[in-house]
């Protein structure tokens, strides 16, 4: 009754519009569309194979609390009131765990809920982008969703734009790998064990040439500054040698004037 109400009243806000202007209509079918994009179905996939390990587990621990409760039974006529009190505690505890798992994995915003999100929300934007593209393209003024809770007692085909949208969201993955493609392309790649090794073996013979060009270098400099510290000794030695040589000279000229002057 309400999703009636819900639909009387769009299509009398419809109607109201369509007496002032023409409006342009269309509608998609979200289900088929979903079901036709291969990201969906995997993103499908990966939820049902977590969604079977969940219950597997709560199977399993169901089970078990089942062979407590029917351990007891059994048991229970032997057993002390003090057994009896901690079996069942060991039960209820066992019970409220379960039903913790329960919510963790199938709550409002249990394990399920998130993993849903985070999977089919970037399908869906796909979806919503492709839908508001064409409608800003078409100038359409509404697009309804055949597959939702709000009812469509009448469809035509020809206004049914869900293989539109299919072809905007493969030509928009297209794009997409297209893109992907080529920065993988202009990625620089991952070099083979090979490679390193042969990169490594340049590099290495490299290394040793620049260090013997160096050495070289440094040689020929340690050579020439030990030329030089002998050429400058050599000059230091002959400047003395005149030195000397020159006083001598003068030493015995004064000493020849001065034999003189006593003579």
């Amino acid at each position: 009754m309400k999703k009636i109400f819900l639909f009387t009243v769009l299509l009398f806000t419809v109607s109201i519009s369509w007496s002032q202007r023409n409006q342009i209509i269309a509608y998609i079918d979200m289900e088929y569309i979903l079901e036709n994009v291969p990201e969906y179905l995997e993103a499908q996939n990966t939820l049902d194979e977590k969604v079977v390990k969940w219950r597997q587990k709560l199977d399993k621990e169901a089970r078990f609390i089942e062979v407590l409760k029917t351990d007891l039974a059994n048991e229970k006529a032997i057993l002390t009131k003090d057994l009896i009190e901690e079996k069942e505690e060991e039960i209820s505890l066992k019970q409220d765990e379960l039903r913790r798992l329960e919510s963790l994995y199938f709550g409002p915003k249990g394990d399920m809920f998130l993993l849903r999100k985070q999977l089919v929300k970037p399908i869906q934007d796909q979806v919503y982008n492709a839908i508001q593209s064409i409608s800003a393209r078409k100038k359409y003024d509404f697009v309804f969703d055949k597959s939702s809770e709000l009812v469509m007692l009448y469809s035509n085909k020809k206004y049914d734009i869900s293989d539109l949208v299919l072809g905007t969201i493969d030509r928009t993955r297209l794009v997409d790998e297209k893109t992907a493609k080529r920065k993988e392309r202009n990625a620089p790649r991952e070099l083979t064990d090979t490679q390193k090794e042969t990169l490594a073996k340049k590099e290495a013979s490299v290394a040793k040439s620049i260090s013997e060009k160096k050495a070289k270098i440094e040689a020929a400099a340690e050579r020439r500054k030990n030329l030089l510290k002998k050429r400058d000794e050599k000059r230091d030695l002959l400047r003395k040698k005149k030195e000397a040589l020159k006083k001598k000279k003068e030493d015995a000229k004064k000493e020849q004037e001065k034999q003189e002057n006593n003579n």
